[in-house]
């Protein structure tokens, strides 16, 4: 009698193992495998594995919360990770847990519009506003002479120029403007990396024109990023253009306010003073004093005004007026016309 309970017991154990089994490898299989919709799944930080378990089942991403509960009894080593998981239904428990293990977090994707003609502490706002960085701390990082130095060695058309301790940011005139699509998870030099990723493939066009010009990449793009300010239509850029080579083949001062500006640290439009004019500064070329270029681009120009600065027209054009108020630029050929339309427009 005996015999007969102990073989029943044992039965019975049998038989509930293999039930037991049998469903614990049922409950980590997918719950649909054939539906892979995006389900978020959002890990706090100090989330027990039991919570983890019974969040997963509520979410409907595993079939038992339970079974979850024991495979991870049984697999201790699994450090889960918080973050924010995009999982879906056709995965498995040990899919699941495994890429929560590894922290493979969702990273979702930023879009930035920067717009043609503004400057880069400008564009700086609007990074700062869709990321977890603060203007100072991006600014800091990206005018690090380190980090400068590491991108004059990656990028062909950045310069030592660029560390010259008179401009106010390196990389001023080389953030050309688009939309850009970036990843969330960006660290600051990320950001900055592929937004120069994307100037090199703008700029490879241009690479004989660079090559044959007597002025720099530098000294082009500061050219264009003056045109991008001065005009709006393509045909008055390319005679803008032309104003500045030729000031600058007759050691010309290039007398342009939109220089003042950037110089004196005031957005287009604002009241320029007399002492805003005639302040000594690199980038100020209202200065009789200051012949040439201003030390570097002072805002970050389009393509046509990249264009622009390697096709002037071919005119005898020496001054311009640019006014402001409807966008027309006024041309002369010498100080007798410029007055005249100083007098007639201004």
């Amino acid at each position: 009698m005996k015999k007969k309970i102990i073989i029943g017991v044992i039965s019975l154990f049998t038989v509930l193992l293999i039930v037991f089994t049998t469903y614990y490898f049922f409950s980590l299989k997918p719950v649909n495998k054939n539906n892979k919709d995006e389900v978020v799944f959002v890990l706090k930080p100090n989330t027990s594995k039991i919570q983890i378990a019974k969040q997963l089942k509520k979410q409907k991403l595993i079939k038992s919360d339970k079974t979850a509960i024991i495979y991870m009894f049984f697999n201790s080593d699994l450090n889960l990770q918080a973050g924010t998981y995009s999982l879906n239904q056709s995965m498995s428990v040990t899919q699941i847990l495994n890429k929560i293990k590894k922290g493979d977090i969702r990273v979702e994707t930023v879009k930035v519009t920067l717009i043609e003609g503004k400057r880069l502490n400008n564009y700086v706002k609007l990074i700062s506003d869709n990321y977890d960085y603060s203007q100072e701390e991006i600014i800091q990082e990206i005018n690090d002479k380190e980090f400068l130095k590491e991108m004059v060695n990656k990028y062909w058309f950045l310069t030592d120029e660029i560390l010259n301790d008179n401009i106010y940011y390196g990389l001023e005139g080389y953030i050309l403007p688009d939309t850009y699509e970036l990843m969330s998870n960006y660290s600051i030099k990320d950001i900055f990396i592929k937004l120069l990723d994307y100037t090199e493939k703008k700029l490879e066009p241009y690479k004989n024109d660079f090559e044959k010009s007597k002025y720099s990449v530098h000294e082009v793009l500061t050219m264009a990023s003056i045109i991008e300010l001065e005009a709006n239509l393509e045909d008055d850029r390319k005679k803008v253009s032309q104003v500045i080579y030729k000031r600058l083949d007759n050691n010309m001062s290039l007398g342009m306010d939109v220089t003042t500006y950037y110089a004196v640290k005031k957005e287009m439009g604002e009241t320029l003073t007399y002492k805003d004019l005639m302040e000594e500064n690199a980038y100020n070329t209202r200065n009789i004093n200051k012949i040439g270029l201003p030390v570097g681009p002072i805002c970050n120009p389009s393509s046509i005004s990249i264009n622009a600065a390697f096709n002037p027209s071919d005119t005898d054009y020496l001054y311009f007026y640019a006014d402001i108020k409807n966008g027309l630029v006024y041309f002369a050929k010498n100080s007798v016309e410029f007055n005249q339309i100083i007098k007639e427009v201004g």
